[in-house]
């Protein structure tokens, strides 16, 4: 007899809406603050929103990320990313490097004097080092690329809601607009409280929280549909309540197994990915949470027609209230 984990009983009959007011109060409690934080703080933006300057370097030595930040640590230099750049086509002694350095407060760009300055510090490490390109990334270009990360956000949750509408019902859209626009922004929230690093790294991470959270919300609504249908008589929470439950193991193998890669990730990969593991990681926790406190409270609240049955019982061909798209499931 093989072994087989279990972190869910198989059969559950938890409650989640027992605390709905309270939960539905901490999430609007969390949305609020999080929009004071980032009036307040503001987002720590990188390079890619702040603008800056992009040094490449070139060295017959294996890069050093430890070593290059170490050359340049109290050089006053801010927000300093550095990366190591791989390319089949290098050759074995080619050992590219990218160094970016973000415009300080009120520049334009940093300016030749600074760029002359790190280019002696990590001359330091190795004397033949060279600098193939030095690029500056503008102030305008920065703006741009905050409206498009903005707007891809946005199209991202247009396109998932009229996705759900025409899926499910429009009460399914609401709800999964809501709980997704709640991620995003306690997500958000947390970078600017923390003043954790934003740049076009956490923009590709707030995406992938939107497309799990979704993920999450849908295998749930799929189930609700299927016991809206089977169970016709029992209350809209019962239902609810057994849908949840009835996709329980499901929700925590699969956002159990993905946060184990995540920590490790996080705890091993380095400062270059932190901040784009960090979103991801919080953003399952929170994604998993508005699944079932969220989304589904909107959809209890809004409520959803189940009169699928003629509008007359005593006559068949009396028109119908609403069709199910499951007409002819055998109801329990």
């Amino acid at each position: 007899m093989g072994f087989r984990l279990k972190l869910v009983p198989d059969q559950t009959n938890i409650d989640f809406f027992r605390w709905q007011f309270v939960t539905f109060g901490l999430s609007s409690f969390l949305m609020l603050a999080s929009v004071v934080v980032l009036f307040v703080n503001g987002l720590n933006f990188g390079i890619d929103f702040r603008g800056g300057t992009t040094i490449r370097t070139e060295s017959s030595q294996s890069v050093d990320v430890a070593a290059y930040r170490a050359a340049l640590t109290g050089l006053d230099l801010g927000d300093v990313a550095i990366t190591e750049v791989f390319d089949p086509g290098f050759r074995a002694d080619q050992n590219v490097a990218q160094v970016r350095i973000s415009a300080q407060d009120g520049t334009e760009a940093v300016t030749p004097q600074t760029i002359a300055t790190v280019e002696e510090a990590l001359r330091q490490i190795d004397p033949n080092m060279t600098f193939p390109s030095v690029e500056s990334v503008g102030p305008k270009v920065s703006a741009e690329l905050v409206k498009t990360a903005i707007y891809s956000v946005l199209a991202s949750l247009a396109a998932i809601s009229v996705y759900i509408w025409l899926r499910f019902e429009w009460q399914f859209a609401v709800g999964a607009i809501v709980s997704l626009f709640h991620d995003v922004l306690i997500t958000m929230g947390i970078f600017a409280l923390f003043q954790i690093r934003f740049d076009l790294t956490t923009i590709a991470a707030l995406l992938t929280i939107v497309g799990y959270s979704i993920n999450d919300t849908v295998v749930v609504f799929d189930r609700l549909r299927e016991n809206l249908v089977k169970y016709k008589t029992r209350a809209l929470r019962e239902v609810m309540n057994l849908s949840v439950n009835e996709t329980m193991s499901r929700t925590v193998m699969t956002s159990g197994t993905t946060l184990l890669a995540l920590i490790a990730l996080l705890v091993l990969g380095g400062d270059v990915i932190r901040g784009f593991v960090f979103a991801i990681t919080f953003g399952i926790l929170i994604g998993t949470y508005s699944s079932i406190y969220v989304a589904k409270n909107f959809v209890l609240w809004l409520g959803v027609r189940r009169d699928w049955g003629p509008s007359d019982p005593k006559d068949p061909k009396a028109p119908r209230k609403n069709v199910s798209p499951f007409e002819g499931a055998e109801e329990v």
